[in-house]
């Protein structure tokens, strides 16, 4: 007997939505430290076995959503440049960050991750490689020159970000 399909429509995706919903609201009003599955799920309107069957626990959650709206499956930039497509995929980066709620939920998604990756590294790790399949530039370069940075600025210099930061980054990886 085989498993039944994910649904991605209808009331799965409002219910995630809701619950997505419910942790932005609440890190912004809390921070993200002070956030609970059972918080979440009255806010979200849910029973909180619903949030526990999908995340486990309240820093798997938060770490998931940190990222939820880079999403993975996007579209890459793709001008036939790689100096352009990274300065777009960084500018897009930037943005996504400046948002206060998605910077604190990148901080706490990131003191949450441990030992390993973050969901945030391991997506723009791959998006990277994509980016720069060849190319002489290597994912480590791009993780190290311009992820890296922006990361750095989110956490503790959040005001440094702005509309310059991903062409400037770049530049110090492939020079105009």
């Amino acid at each position: 007997m085989t498993a039944p399909a994910r649904r991605t429509g209808g009331r799965s995706a409002a219910v995630l939505a809701s619950i997505r919903s419910a942790v932005e609201d609440l890190v912004r009003e809390r921070g993200a430290e002070r956030v609970t599955i059972p918080l979440v799920a009255e806010r979200a309107g849910v029973n909180p076995t619903s949030v526990y069957r999908r995340w486990g626990d309240a820093a798997t959650m938060i770490n998931d959503i940190a990222t939820y709206r880079l999403d993975p499956s996007r579209p890459l930039p793709s001008t036939g440049s790689l100096r352009d497509d990274l300065i777009a995929w960084a500018a897009e980066i930037v943005t996504h960050y400046r948002k206060p709620v998605n910077a604190a939920l990148l901080r706490a998604g990131a003191a949450v991750a441990g030992e390993g990756q973050s969901d945030c590294l391991r997506n723009r790790r791959l998006e990277a490689a994509q980016l720069v399949a060849d190319s002489a530039v290597t994912v480590e370069e791009v993780v190290d020159t311009v992820i890296a940075p922006i990361v750095y600025r989110v956490i503790f210099l959040p005001d440094s970000l702005d509309d310059d930061t991903a062409v400037r980054l770049v530049d110090r990886l492939l020079p105009a």
